[in-house]
C-alpha cells in the first residue's frame, strides 16, 4: 500500500494543524482516496460527558474524530469546529486517528482513581469506521476492557466490528457485554445519499444476525427516522419487520435531529435532493435542533407497538394511549400549532415521500 507522509510541519514550514507531534497521512487507496488523516498522540481517553446526568452513559472512549461514514446527519460534525476543520466535506475525509489508544485505554483503566465505571463506544464518530481497517485501534481497545473486566457497550454502523467477534465473547464472559447496530431505514436509495460511506442497511442487520448467533445479545438504534423520507407507516413496519427478523433483541427508535453544523449541511442536501420538502424542514425544526415532541411520541408509539407485534417485547400500551390521546386533545385545541396542523396537508415530493405518521 503506497501512502504519502507530511510531519507535523507543513510544506511551507508553517505549523501543522496538531502540532510537531501528529503525522499527516494520505492513503493510496480506492477506499481512503480523497481523505487524509492525521495520527496523534492523545493525553487522555476516557473521558467524562458533559452534562452526564442527562445521558444514559457517563463515560465514552472515541479512538476517532471524523467519519468517513459521511452520514449528512451526523450530531458530531460540529466537533470538528473545535479543531478549526470544516464541519461538512472536512469531517467527512478529515479524520483524526489516536493512535495510542490501545496503550492509553490501558493506562487510565488502570489507575487507582478510575472506578471500574461502563465505558459508551461509538456515541461520537463510529469506532469501527473503514479507518479502524487500517489502524486497528479497538482490538487493543478491547483486550484491555476485558482484562479489567471493565464493562462497556458498542454502538456502530460498522461491519469490521464482527473482525473482534472473538475478544468481544471473551469480554462477555468477565463482565457486561452491550452491542447495538444503527439502522435507521432499510430503503436503498435514502441510504446511497444520506448516508453513503455506511456499508447497506441489510449487512448491517447481518452483523446482527452474526453476533446473536455467536450468544452476544445485540440491539438496534433505528436511528434516525428521517421526517417525510423514511417515517410513513409502511416504512417503519418494513423497518422494523427487518430487524425483528435479523433477531435483535430491542429497537429504541430516534427521530433525527439537526445541531449546529449537522443542521447546515443537511439542509444543503435536502435541497439538493429533496427541493420540495426544505420549507418542511424550517418550518418542523424551526425552534430547535430536535424534531417536536408531538412527533417523537409519535414515531415511538408506532415502533414500540410494531416492536410488540414482532415479537421484540410488550409496547407500553398504556404509554400509547397516553400518547394518542394527547395527539388528539391537541389537534382539536385551537393553539394548534402550525407546523403540525400543516403536516397532513404538505405536498407530496415524489414517490417514496411520506408526509404523515397516521
Amino acid at each position: 500500500m503506497r501512502w504519502d507522509e507530511m510531519s507535523g510541519d507543513g510544506p511551507a514550514g508553517t505549523p501543522g494543524l496538531f502540532g510537531t507531534d501528529a503525522v499527516t497521512r494520505t492513503f493510496d487507496t480506492p477506499e481512503f482516496r480523497g481523505v487524509t488523516f492525521h495520527e496523534v498522540r492523545a493525553r487522555s481517553l476516557i473521558n467524562r460527558v458533559p452534562g452526564a446526568s442527562r445521558m444514559p452513559f457517563e463515560w465514552t472512549v472515541n479512538p476517532y474524530r471524523g467519519c468517513t461514514h459521511a452520514c449528512v446527519y451526523c450530531f458530531a460534525r460540529n466537533t470538528h469546529r473545535y479543531l478549526d476543520l470544516d464541519t461538512g466535506a472536512g469531517f467527512d475525509s478529515q479524520v483524526v486517528v489516536k493512535v495510542n489508544a490501545p496503550e492509553l485505554v490501558r493506562k487510565e483503566l488502570g489507575s487507582r482513581r478510575w472506578g471500574g465505571q461502563h465505558i459508551a463506544m461509538g456515541t461520537n464518530v463510529d469506532c469501527y469506521q473503514r479507518a479502524e481497517g487500517r489502524y486497528r485501534l479497538m482490538p487493543g481497545i478491547l483486550t484491555a476492557l476485558r482484562d479489567y473486566a471493565n464493562p462497556f457497550s458498542i454502538l456502530t454502523k460498522g461491519t469490521l466490528i464482527l473482525r473482534d467477534l472473538d475478544l468481544l465473547r471473551s469480554a462477555a464472559a468477565v463482565c457486561d457485554v452491550g452491542v447495538s447496530v444503527s439502522v435507521g431505514f432499510t430503503d436503498e436509495e435514502l441510504w446511497r445519499t444520506v448516508e453513503p460511506g455506511t456499508p447497506a442497511p441489510e449487512r448491517r442487520l447481518d452483523v446482527v444476525r452474526t453476533l446473536v448467533a455467536h450468544g452476544i445479545p445485540c440491539g438496534v438504534l433505528m436511528a434516525p427516522v428521517i421526517p417525510f423520507l423514511s417515517d410513513s407507516p409502511a416504512q417503519l413496519r418494513t423497518t422494523v419487520r427487518a430487524i425483528a427478523a435479523a433477531g435483535a433483541s430491542s429497537v429504541t427508535p430516534l427521530a433525527l435531529h439537526l445541531r449546529p453544523g449537522a443542521r447546515e449541511w443537511y439542509l444543503a442536501w435536502l435541497a439538493e435532493h429533496h427541493p420540495g420538502l426544505v420549507q418542511h424542514y424550517r418550518a418542523l425544526y424551526a425552534d430547535s435542533a430536535y424534531a417536536p415532541t408531538w412527533y417523537q411520541r409519535r414515531v415511538t408509539r408506532q415502533v414500540h407497538e410494531l416492536a410488540a407485534e414482532y415479537g421484540m417485547g410488550p409496547a407500553d400500551r398504556g404509554a400509547a394511549r397516553r400518547i394518542e390521546r394527547e395527539r388528539r386533545e391537541r389537534e382539536t385545541a385551537p393553539g394548534r400549532r402550525p407546523v403540525e396542523a400543516a403536516w397532513d396537508a404538505a405536498p407530496e415530493e415524489g414517490d417514496g415521500v411520506q408526509l404523515t405518521l397516521l
